[in-house]
């Protein structure tokens, strides 16, 4: 049985206050079923406003970061799924609690990290990857648009041409690329990722809380202005096309390994 909601999510702290939260589904890549955005959500919420916690690291378990939403998941659960509003109410909370935590967040990206798995990664503040890693815009591929915010956090970072590429291609991006536009700050082999991740958030865990809170809330009000109306553009969009035979077709062709056959 696939664990789900917190039981789907490792939370670890250490003596500096660097509070590491790894998405633990292996078995299914740590894709995303609604109970665990719900709590991924509420723990980097929680662990965000205590005053214990100076940074947060965000990780996955099992050589992946997360292949974004449980496919499997939502073709098994029929006509009990999410509702396309709650699911993208889920994936815009989660992006949200990111932002604007008022410690730094860090991504630590092994394997890939796919669909709403990139806005994660793209949400925080700093992203370290490992040799292997890569980040899969998968969204259209599945018939679908970005999420979680992606379609304003990517052009913010690396500007309209190269987003404009890698999402309406599905492009996946390895580590190397994402280095050289600018996603990622470091790449390592796979073996010293988590040892750098460790080092850069206890080098953050030791400046001043409240001036690293407020330079984070000023470079994402600067970058960011537009993300109210991204996200809301996001969901007319999205809630229309998960209830479309394409987005469907999208999910069908995954779990059966085969090329889809778009409208």
């Amino acid at each position: 049985m696939t664990a789900t909601g917190r039981d789907a999510i490792k939370v670890d702290h250490d003596d500096l206050g660097v509070t590491t939260i790894s998405i633990n589904r292996p078995d299914r890549m740590n894709a995303l079923d609604h109970p665990t955005v719900t709590a991924l959500t509420e723990l980097i919420i929680e662990h965000g406003s205590d005053p214990g916690t100076r940074v947060i690291v965000l990780s996955g378990e099992g050589g992946a970061f997360t292949t974004g939403a449980d496919l499997q998941a939502i073709k098994d659960a029929g006509a009990d799924a999410p509702s396309p509003d709650a699911t993208m109410a889920g994936a815009a909370a989660l992006v949200r609690a990111v932002l604007t935590a008022p410690v730094p967040v860090i991504a630590a990206v092994t394997g890939p990290a796919a669909g709403v798995g990139v806005s994660l990664a793209l949400a925080s503040d700093l992203v370290l990857m490992s040799e292997d890693a890569y980040l899969l815009f998968a969204f259209t591929n599945i018939g679908l648009m970005p999420d979680g915010g992606a379609s304003v956090l990517l052009p913010a970072a690396v500007g309209r041409s190269i987003a404009s590429r890698m999402l309406l291609r599905g492009d996946a991006v390895s580590a190397a690329e994402a280095h050289d536009v600018g996603l990622a700050m470091e790449v390592h082999p796979t073996a010293d990722l988590e040892p750098a991740a460790a080092k850069l958030a206890r080098r953050l865990a030791r400046g001043p809380r409240r001036a690293l809170e407020l330079t984070k809330r000023a470079v994402t009000g600067a970058t960011l202005a537009e993300l109210d109306a991204a996200l809301a553009r996001e969901h007319e969009g999205q809630c229309e096309l998960l209830i479309s035979p394409d987005f469907a077709e999208g999910v069908s062709s995954i779990l059966e390994k085969r090329r889809p056959n778009f409208s």
